[in-house]
C-alpha cells in the first residue's frame, strides 16, 4: 500500500546512503526501528539563518526524509512493513539568532504524512545546533514501528 502510494505521489527514492562512520544505518529492536541520523543529499553546506532561508531548510528536511525512507526500504525490503512513524528529532545547523527550526522540520513531517497518512503522525523534537556533521544544514533522527 505504501509502495503504491509513493508511485501515486511521483516520489522516487534514492539509493540508501551508507553510514558515514562505524555504525549501522538502522537497528530494529522489538518491532521498533531506530534510523541513524540522516542529512539531505546535497553538496550545499552551511547554517539556516545565515546561509539558507527557512524555505530552503524545509526543502533540505524533505530531502533528508527521502534519505530516511530509502534506508527504511533498504533494511525492510518494502515500506509496506512500516506500521507508523513514531518519533522524529531534527538538529538544525543554525545561526544563534535563528528561530524557525520548527518550520524547517515541517519538510520532513509533511513528507511522512503524505507517504503514510495517519500512520505518519509522529512525536517530534527540534533543536538548533551550533554545528553538525560535515556542516550539513540539518540532521534528522527517526524512529518507526515496523512489522518484524
Amino acid at each position: 500500500m505504501i509502495e503504491a502510494r509513493l508511485n501515486e505521489l511521483g516520489i522516487i527514492l534514492p539509493q540508501a546512503s551508507a553510514p558515514a562512520a562505524k555504525y549501522a544505518n538502522a537497528v530494529i529492536v522489538n518491532g521498533i526501528m531506530y534510523v541513524s541520523g540522516k542529512g539531505p543529499d546535497t553538496s550545499e553546506r552551511g547554517k539556516l539563518g545565515s546561509d539558507f532561508t527557512t524555505e530552503q531548510g524545509y526543502d533540505f528536511a524533505r530531502n533528508a526524509g527521502l534519505e530516511v525512507l530509502a534506508v527504511v526500504r533498504d533494511v525492510l525490503g518494502s515500506l509496506d512493513r512500516v506500521k507508523r512513524v513514531v518519533k522524529v528529532q531534527g538538529f538544525i545547523n543554525a545561526s544563534a539568532s535563528y528561530q524557525e527550526h520548527h518550520k524547517v522540520l515541517n519538510g520532513f513531517s509533511d513528507l511522512m504524512l503524505e507517504v503514510f497518512g495517519d500512520q505518519g503522525v509522529h512525536a517530534r523534537s527540534v533543536f538548533g545546533a551550533v554545528s553538525v556533521r560535515d556542516n550539513l544544514p540539518l540532521i534528522i533522527d527517526s524512529i518507526f514501528q515496523v512489522e518484524e
